[in-house]
């Protein structure tokens, strides 16, 4: 339950690293690694540890090196909690998505880049930040003016990427999140009002993933109007000719076979 997360935790990345480690994102507990073949679970970085002074209250997904020797991962917020995300979208401060690296030799996290995704003039925006090379550690918008809000990113068969939209801005209709992102005083008065809950029955069920190329192109998108299978897509990861579909709201995993579209 909503009120049980923060101590029952809520994975949300997951990534496989070398001999098929699993490493995993947990919203409320920090980064986990578990050994596939015996189970055994291992806690590499607890939320409880500030870094930089600041709390994780919202740590969010991670990449893993070929190597497994360095994890990138971000939190969304050092403020409001997963359960807390639409307070968190809907004040759209600059206190999260900082992007951490944590080296299991050395047992440390590094503080790299402070990049929001909370801001409302970063919603609808892909940034990409470089981890080496001349431009290591800066950072460029990847593509901008999306059809929706962006949460994760997995590579496609293509070499591409796919983006699952967790939400989208209808054209032609009506965006509420364009519509308040200059408003802060009426947000206000909504949350004064309505609760979370309540203002997420207002959001579209309308799911979108859209497969970008290596450079930020269009290629292709798949689309649910009514949300009748799929809703509030938070990840598309692709595994055997196969589209798998996550959700932060649905208790299930979607399939698409992308030989049938």
């Amino acid at each position: 339950t909503r009120e049980n997360e923060p101590n029952c935790g809520r994975p949300l990345g997951l990534r496989v690293g070398p001999n098929g480690t699993l490493f995993v994102a947990d919203a409320y507990q920090g980064i986990f690694k578990v050994n596939t073949v015996t189970g055994e679970v291992e806690r590499l970085v607890s939320s409880r540890t500030p870094v930089q002074g600041k709390k994780m209250s919202f740590v969010n997904d991670l990449a893993v090196t070929s190597d497994g020797r360095k994890i990138y991962f971000t939190d969304s917020s050092s403020k409001w909690q997963r359960r807390e995300y639409p307070l968190l979208v809907m004040e759209g401060t600059d206190d999260g998505r900082q992007v951490f690296l944590y080296s299991p030799a050395k047992s440390t996290v590094l503080y790299t880049v402070h990049r929001p995704i909370t801001s409302v003039l970063t919603l609808n925006e892909l940034s990409m930040y470089y981890v080496s090379g001349l431009t290591k550690g800066g950072v460029d918008t990847f593509v901008d003016n999306l059809p929706g809000f962006p949460d994760n990113i997995r590579l496609s068969s293509t070499g591409g990427y796919w983006v699952a939209m967790s939400a989208v801005r209808l054209n032609p209709g009506f965006s509420m999140m364009d519509f308040l992102a200059d408003k802060p005083w009426i947000k206000k008065i909504i949350f004064k009002i309505l609760s979370p809950d309540t203002v997420m029955k207002f959001v579209p069920r309308y799911s979108l993933v859209i497969e970008l190329g290596e450079k930020g192109s269009y290629k292709r998108s798949f689309h649910d109007p009514n949300g009748e299978v799929a809703t509030f897509i938070s990840e598309a990861h692709e595994h055997d000719g196969y589209l798998y579909l996550g959700s932060f709201r649905s208790p299930f995993i979607c399939r698409l076979n992308l030989n049938d579209v």
